[in-house]
């Protein structure tokens, strides 16, 4: 496979060019290219609609790009300068109608030649944006600002930095929390397409992505709003139903339900989860994987239900007993335990959840407590495990940080107030 060549313009130059270029057409396309990043047919078609003056940046049928404060006030300048009929922003100079994009290759060609830029392309221009944009930020933002996906970044940047290559793992600490408003966007904005099945199929159906590339229209009942796979019948409802309604409706006859529009022939998995991440990435979800929306759809299912009936038969429960009640493994419980804390349906209090009715918020703890004994004048850790409603052994060490931090003295079996704290 041929390399890919990017021809980086030298940054001196550029400013040269800049500056050489005013308010005319060529200045409009070099700052489009190489400070946003702008592809030829979308400078051509750009409009002042499209440019967001307050919240500075150009809204693209497929993304927004931030643009910097000179350059929002150098259109500012350009916008006043033009007679506030004409909707487009890269004119001819001569005669004020909109350019082909012939001439807009033109126009940037001579401009860079001018500055001793001969290598240097349109094309080249905008990626240098994506590769300076690289070297700052993540590349889930620059995805998002540029278009183009993990994959491209890596097979046509990767190569000019430290790393050698993007690295596309999502690594976290805590399970991500789904911005479902973000979402519901997102999946209005998408309608039909093959981003916006999967995406409602993995929210609200919990499939996984082998079984939507492999099913077929004879297994979705549209009038029962049933799914019938091997071993399971999944109900259908909501967006996922009226997706699939509305893709049956624009679908010629094929067996299986989402295909290549070229090939008629069914999604592979890695092209279909590589749509729906970009469909993410463009919503700004850029921590949310499709794993996170099975998990997301196992709590909002039966999996919650079952958990809250077992912490309201045993008062209490612990990762260990989500693990043996759902038949999932230990970081799937702790994963919907931790989202069903997010939710305000459990509290965690040390390795235990309880419902939050029943127990005394972790925030309140040590205030509760201090108002007890300041009331009462000591009490045992019965009495504070009573107080809080929860277990006698999940007292000492909240009483024990309490005494490291000066608000509790311990006399024996007794919790009294600090001395240093009554004076």
């Amino acid at each position: 496979m041929q390399e890919y060549v990017v021809n980086r313009p030298d940054e001196g130059a550029m400013r040269r060019a800049l500056t050489a270029n005013g308010l005319n057409a060529a200045g409009a396309i070099l700052r489009l290219a190489w400070q946003a990043g702008l592809q030829r047919e979308e400078i051509e078609g750009l409009t002042w609609e499209q440019v967001d003056f307050l919240d500075q940046k150009l809204v693209l049928p497929d993304r927004s790009v931030p643009i910097p404060e000179d350059f929002a006030a150098w259109l500012r300048a350009l916008r006043e300068d033009r007679d506030r009929r004409q909707e487009r922003v890269v004119l001819s100079d001569r005669d004020r109608k909109p350019l082909k994009p012939q001439s807009i290759s033109r126009l940037a060609r001579t401009a860079l030649d001018r500055e001793g830029q001969n290598q240097v392309r349109l094309i080249d221009l905008r990626n240098d944006f994506i590769i300076r944009q690289l070297e700052e930020h993540d590349w889930q933002y620059v995805s998002r600002i540029s278009g183009v996906e993990a994959a491209g970044l890596n097979v046509h940047f990767g190569s000019y930095l430290e790393e050698k290559r993007v690295s596309t793992r999502i690594c976290r600490e805590e399970p991500v929390e789904i911005d479902e408003f973000a979402l519901w966007k997102l999946l209005r904005a998408e309608g039909s397409s093959p981003a916006a099945v999967t995406l409602w199929l993995t929210w609200q159906t919990g499939l996984q992505l082998e079984e939507i590339t492999s099913l077929r229209w004879e297994q979705v009942d549209l009038e029962k709003e049933r799914l019938y796979l091997e071993d399971r019948t999944m109900p259908l409802s909501g967006g996922a139903l009226g997706a699939l309604r509305a893709l049956r409706g624009a679908e010629q006859e094929t067996e299986y339900v989402l295909t290549s529009p070229r090939s008629r022939q069914p999604f592979d998995r890695t092209r279909l989860s590589k749509l729906a991440r970009a469909a993410l990435i463009r919503a700004g979800l850029d921590d949310v994987t499709l794993r996170d929306l099975r998990v997301d759809c196992g709590i909002r299912s039966g999996g919650e239900g079952k958990i809250l009936a077992l912490v309201r038969r045993k008062r209490s429960i612990t990762r260990n007993d989500v693990m043996m009640l759902l038949e999932v493994s230990r970081t799937t419980a702790y994963n919907r335990l931790k989202q069903m804390v997010r939710r305000g349906k459990l509290v965690q209090v040390g390795a235990r959840y309880y419902l939050p009715e029943e127990v005394v918020a972790p925030e309140r703890q040590s205030e509760v407590i201090l108002e007890y004994i300041g009331k009462e004048g000591f009490a045992y850790r019965q009495d504070v495990a009573r107080l809080l409603g929860i277990e006698a052994g999940q007292c000492r060490p909240i009483l024990q940080r309490m005494i490291t931090a000066g608000q509790l003295e311990q006399v024996r079996q007794k919790y009294i107030l600090s001395r240093v704290k009554e004076e």
